[in-house]
């Protein structure tokens, strides 16, 4: 289950992209998934995918985690797809499906397969994110872009730090809900068979525990930071402070470039 999930997963490598300062990859990624949803047209979707597999190769990365990183939101994605293909509201269209009230139109066809291809270049996008960068390096970022908040009041670290975690649990949660599952299963539950309303009935019993678990792991890490004397962000030193490079300042002014690129299929009215 958990090799399947991207959020929270970090691979390390010797990349370029790893090096990027985290703001940057903020950044990008913030850009990246504006561009999505600006973009109107397939022809802009074919150019960013392409550019997303590419920084993929670069960041030696291998593409079988792109496709990795979908499986968790298949069902997601074909309820999307389904309903945007007969409920897309386009009545008057080319048809080329009618079943009673049920009706399929080439515009809606279409329409489905676009708003699916969104889905699916918006995970991608953030599982590169989480892909190159550490939770070190991603509270960090955060942190920094965060900063200016405190003279409003607001506590970036702790904000910074609460997201870390978040990200940095999500793995273990679901490693410890697939543990919980197979010690049920040897037991004797049945997680397999039955209705749709069955199986959802069956995984009740899993919430029980994995609520205990939850709240004892989260008693732990209070406990460990308690210890450690952790007091906040106020004062704190790094030993290695966040620096803006070359590389993100050529990176920046890619993505920049990039943007240009996948939205001129707009600018020029293309299909």
């Amino acid at each position: 289950m958990t090799r399947y999930v991207a959020i929270g997963q970090y691979l390390p490598r010797d990349s370029v992209v790893h090096r990027l300062d985290p703001r940057t990859k903020i950044g990008v990624t913030t850009l990246t998934m504006v561009a999505i949803f600006v973009i109107p047209n397939f022809s802009g979707y074919g150019l960013l995918a392409a550019l997303l597999l590419g920084l993929f190769v670069l960041a030696q990365i291998p593409l079988g985690y792109a496709a990795r990183s979908l499986r968790p939101i298949l069902f997601l994605l074909l309820l999307t797809f389904v309903l945007n293909l007969f409920f897309s509201g386009v009545r008057d269209g080319t048809v080329l499906l009618r079943a009673g009230p049920l009706l399929i139109t080439l515009e809606g066809l279409r329409r489905a397969a676009f708003i699916g291809l969104r889905l699916i270049l918006l995970v991608v996008a953030t599982s590169l994110f989480t892909y190159t960068t550490s939770p070190m390096a991603l509270t960090d970022g955060m942190e920094r872009l965060l900063r200016p908040l405190r003279r409003v009041g607001v506590p970036g670290h702790e904000l910074a730090m609460m997201m870390s975690i978040a990200l940095r649990f999500i793995p273990t949660l679901l490693e410890e809900t697939e543990r919980i599952i197979k010690a049920q299963m040897a037991r004797g539950a049945e997680f397999q068979r039955g209705g749709l309303l069955q199986r959802a009935r069956a995984l009740l019993p899993v919430l029980v525990p994995l609520f205990v678990s939850a709240f004892r792991r989260a008693d732990e890490l209070a406990l460990a930071m308690e210890a450690r004397a952790y007091r906040g962000g106020e004062g704190r030193t790094r030993m290695k402070e966040l620096v803006f490079t070359l590389e993100d300042g050529l990176a920046w002014a890619a993505a920049l470039a990039a943007t240009a690129v996948v939205l001129a299929p707009r600018w020029l009215g293309l299909p």
